[in-house]
């Protein structure tokens, strides 16, 4: 290979990216997985196919192997909620030399990699949505504090010579405007797989899902007024440590009749319940992006959401669904939308304008886009002064 310029009193060889570490607070297979999961593991799994060696570095929940290989990606677990973070930072200083490039994948708090990596070797730290007002949601007042200190100015500090991936433009804004982010941000999104073939829907009586993880921030217990108001069936997929709640809510309430708590379901089983909806909803404090909304529009259902961050980017309001805003009753929007949708000729133009929103995003675009990023970073040493790489978000 020829040599490149000279540095520093130094030959400097073109670089190229073959071993990639993706850093991860949880695998796709952790109970307490989520849409931040599925993007870190559909990254570790395109490198990987294309020649790349991949280590996903990520917690261990119980009855998980520490080491093992899947689909050809090398995963190693470590620790768990709390733990993974030292028991991270001191597996990749052992290993600092072995990587030419980290997707450090921040959930709230990020790895601090930057703090034990060479200066040389890039960090792109992946943020799916900021976490400064969840903190308070769910920890007491002093681990919030903390929280917000580490996701902020400690943030911002540790990754000042690397850069950041956003994965929607509101979360770009929010670390612009609410954790005073400064460096590059790139926006690299979510992508979605599109549905196969789905059964016609079946006229009759409209049914409501939410696709949700069951934790605090996701406000799935206000659903149940939606459903107890309007009288209508209300499915809910998901697990997670507020289940127990609900179906305590549900059974207190007496709507045990019209809100099913699925839990977890099969691929296949969720998919033909969401196609079966008439309506996706989400009743969340905030989001990156809002995977669900996207996969749910996959199969021509739309969603009605608050407008908060992420959602507000998922979600084309009046075409592929309705947004509420902030502090409103999400029960009148649905009634209005269902009323919207009584006619089949608007439940179609409605179906198609959600399928082609969809179909703007793949995870094959969003991987080549970060492949895109890391490759230049590789070459230079720095995720610095890149070609710009927003993405043109459609609308």
């Amino acid at each position: 290979m020829e040599p490149g310029p000279r540095t520093a009193g130094r030959v400097r060889t073109e670089r190229e990216l073959r071993t990639l570490a993706v850093v991860n607070w949880r695998d796709p297979w952790h109970p307490a997985a989520g849409g931040a999961e599925r993007y870190a593991w559909e990254m570790a799994q395109w490198f990987t196919a294309r020649g790349t060696r991949v280590r996903f570095v990520t917690a261990r929940a119980p009855g998980q192997a520490r080491r093992e290989r899947v689909d050809g990606v090398e995963v190693v677990r470590l620790g768990g909620r709390f733990s993974i973070y030292p028991l991270v930072l001191a597996w990749m200083l052992i290993h600092r030399r072995a990587f030419d490039a980290v997707l450090d994948c921040q959930n709230g708090i990020p790895f601090f990699t930057p703090w034990v990596m060479p200066r040389g070797v890039p960090v792109l730290c992946v943020v799916h949505h900021v976490h400064d007002e969840q903190f308070g949601v769910h920890f007491p007042a002093w681990p919030a504090r903390i929280g917000r200190f580490l996701e902020g100015p400690v943030a911002r500090r540790a990754y000042r010579r690397h850069a950041c991936v956003a994965v929607s433009p509101s979360t770009v804004t929010a670390m612009r405007e609410r954790l005073a982010w400064t460096g590059p941000v790139y926006v690299v999104p979510n992508g979605v797989t599109l549905a196969g073939a789905v059964s016609e829907r079946e006229e009759g009586a409209p049914e409501l899902v939410c696709v949700s993880r069951l934790v605090p921030h996701k406000r799935v217990d206000r659903l149940l007024d939606v459903a107890e108001r309007l009288r209508v069936r209300l499915h809910v997929i998901g697990r997670g440590p507020e289940g127990e709640r609900l179906r305590a809510l549900v059974a207190a309430r007496g709507l045990d009749d019209l809100v099913v708590l699925h839990g977890h379901l099969p691929e296949e089983d969720k998919v033909a319940l969401v196609a079966r909806a008439r309506l996706h909803l989400s009743a969340s404090q905030g989001e990156g992006w809002g995977l669900s909304v996207a996969e749910a529009a996959a199969l021509g259902v739309p969603t009605v959401a608050y407008d908060v961050d992420g959602l507000r980017d998922a979600v084309i309001d009046g075409v592929t669904g309705w947004l509420a805003p902030e502090g409103d009753d999400l029960t009148d929007v649905v009634e209005r939308a269902l009323k919207e949708l009584t006619g089949p000729e608007r439940r179609r133009e409605t179906a198609a304008a959600c399928r082609s929103w969809a179909a703007e995003f793949a995870w094959a675009h969003s991987a080549e886009r970060m492949a895109a990023l890391l490759d230049a970073a590789v070459r230079r040493g720095t995720a610095h002064g890149l070609e710009d790489q927003s993405f043109p978000w459609p609308r």
